[in-house]
């Protein structure tokens, strides 16, 4: 009975998020370093980003970090990813757990962004034109990670992660004295989160809080980073049928953004013979963001495992965003 108090209150809960989801847009730009909620690797992307309770590898630093504790037996992972963003920017992630044995599990990460071609800077000016190009405008974004998680017990699992969070974008020249200003923001991030299994077959709940900060401020203009907080339940639906060789997980994440309504990811994977996985998912309450699918292939070379998976993300108006991931593990 108390497991199935623990299912239909995750199930109320998302239902009540997807009604919430429902309302007309209530918050706009309260948010800055937005590469900071762009989705990491290509096996979340093709879920619909609906990762907090799949994620079980390197990648899952970046969604929920109690995630690398849920690994399994391998001793340590190195991740890497490029997404290929919109309006020539893309973003460049990395990261690598490692085990601790009894002692937990910890992990480092990194994620970089390009801002892509060059982009020619403009001060105010008395010519014909009304201002002066002052040359290529230098910017760049990038964040570095620690992150530590625990199997404090079968069925529960915790995990933190601390970041160091900077943004780049050019310098400013004050009219009045010619002084140069950088405009740039550096500062500390916070993401927490936790797994938990009721006993009902493969069946697991939890939630992950990402982005909390204090605020950044360029000059004058205070502003919050993109907090998100995230409940998510996933399960494995063919435990129903018996013992089986061919996974196929779903996954459902209701979101609380900072600067955004309430929205849902959801997310479907199946992994066929230990070697291919299909996965599908969707995401709700976006602008222009839906569809999303993806591959990934699976194979053990001299007791190595390798993983490489690709994503698709209808991205409406802005065409599409394609992923691609590696990772090796032992």
């Amino acid at each position: 009975m108390k497991k199935f108090t623990i299912v239909l209150s995750a199930v109320c809960l998302i239902l009540f998020s997807v009604n919430n989801a429902k309302a007309d847009i209530k918050k706009l730009a309260q948010t800055g370093l937005q590469f900071l909620r762009v989705d990491v690797g290509a096996r979340p992307a093709a879920m619909g980003g609906s990762y907090t309770m799949v994620g079980n590898d390197a990648s899952s630093q970046f969604y929920n970090p109690a995630g690398i504790a849920n690994r399994g037996h391998s001793d340590f992972e190195f991740f890497v990813n490029r997404t290929q963003w919109i309006a020539d920017i893309s973003y460049n992630a990395a990261a690598l757990v490692k085990s601790l044995n009894n002692w937990g599990v910890i992990g480092v990460n990194a994620i970089f962004c390009d801002y892509g071609n060059d982009i020619i800077g403009t001060q105010v000016a008395s010519t014909e034109k009304g201002f002066v190009e002052t040359g290529n405008v230098d910017l760049g974004a990038y964040a570095i990670g620690l992150t530590y998680a625990r199997r404090l017990t079968d069925k529960f699992i915790i995990g933190g992660n601390v970041k160091y969070a900077l943004e780049h974008l050019g310098e400013s020249m004050l009219e009045q004295n010619g002084a140069t200003l950088q405009n740039k923001v550096s500062g500390l991030a916070y993401d927490f989160g936790t797994i938990f299994y009721p006993g009902f077959k493969s069946f697991r709940l939890g939630m992950s809080i990402r982005n909390f900060s204090s605020q950044f401020k360029y000059q004058e203009e205070a502003f919050q980073l993109p907090l998100t907080f995230k409940i998510g339940f996933a399960m494995d639906v063919m435990d129903f049928i018996g013992e089986h060789n061919n996974p196929l997980t779903l996954s459902i994440d209701a979101i609380h953004p900072r600067s955004y309504t309430e929205r849902i990811n959801v997310g479907a994977e199946y992994i066929l013979m230990n070697v291919l996985a299909l996965r599908a998912g969707y995401r709700y309450n976006y602008d222009e963001e839906g569809f999303t699918g993806g591959l990934g292939f699976m194979h053990e070379i001299a007791g190595f495992n390798i993983n490489i998976g690709y994503a698709y993300s209808d991205f409406g108006i802005f065409n599409s965003v394609n992923r691609i991931s590696f990772s090796v593990s032992h």
